[in-house]
């Protein structure tokens, strides 16, 4: 695939998946919300950083299958394929929250600075569902013949996207009402995220 072909691609992908609520924005939120705007951008950066090391393993994980059993990697696209269609399903059922719930900044003990990163690279680092969703991602845009610095520069990219939304997230979950709004839109974001992911997983699928 071709360079800016698959950089657009991953792009638009990542920074939908980035937005949709999940674990890493819960964490970030209450980083920013118990311990202030700095502990939240430190914990983003470790979410980020935590992102690396998925995307390091799938990508060399991907390639030596490419490499190696063709058929693997059909079946690989056909599990990731599926995975990402049932996403984009459980997005697409997405429903308002009757209740938006009050944001109120949490007085705790202090944190040094590495905890908080550490605790949101661990946030990333074991999200379950990461593995299965890189995968299906770089499955995509991956071939055999696609250069290491292609790859190494969606990754860094891909990490940029993370941290660049978790750091706006930290930064406007201080205030209250633009907080409270982003919960009334969050069904939309999942609603339009799993078109996308529909989409994704029947072109993984079909390739």
């Amino acid at each position: 695939m071709e360079f800016w072909h698959g950089f657009l691609l991953i792009t638009g992908i990542h920074l939908l998946a980035a937005i949709s609520p999940g674990p890493d924005f819960i964490f970030v939120s209450q980083q920013t919300l118990s311990r202030g705007r700095k502990a939240g951008m430190i914990c983003a950066l470790g979410v980020a950083l935590g992102l690396g090391i998925h995307i390091t393993y799938s990508v060399l994980g991907l390639a030596v299958v490419i490499a190696q059993a063709s058929w693997l990697l059909t079946a690989i696209k056909i599990v990731g394929g599926a995975y990402l269609i049932w996403l984009g399903v459980h997005g697409l059922r997405a429903k308002a929250k009757k209740e938006v719930t009050e944001v109120r900044k949490i007085e705790v003990a202090p944190q040094s600075p590495l905890k908080t990163l550490w605790k949101g690279f661990l946030c990333n680092v074991l999200n379950p569902k990461a593995p299965v969703y890189f995968v299906s991602v770089f499955t995509v845009v991956l071939s055999p013949d696609m250069p290491l610095w292609q790859l190494a520069i969606y990754e860094v990219w891909m990490m940029v996207l993370q941290f660049a939304w978790f750091a706006v997230v930290a930064f406007l979950l201080s205030i209250p009402s633009v907080n409270g709004q982003f919960q009334r839109a969050g069904h939309w974001i999942d609603r339009v995220l799993g078109v996308v992911m529909v989409g994704l997983g029947i072109k993984v699928v079909s390739s």
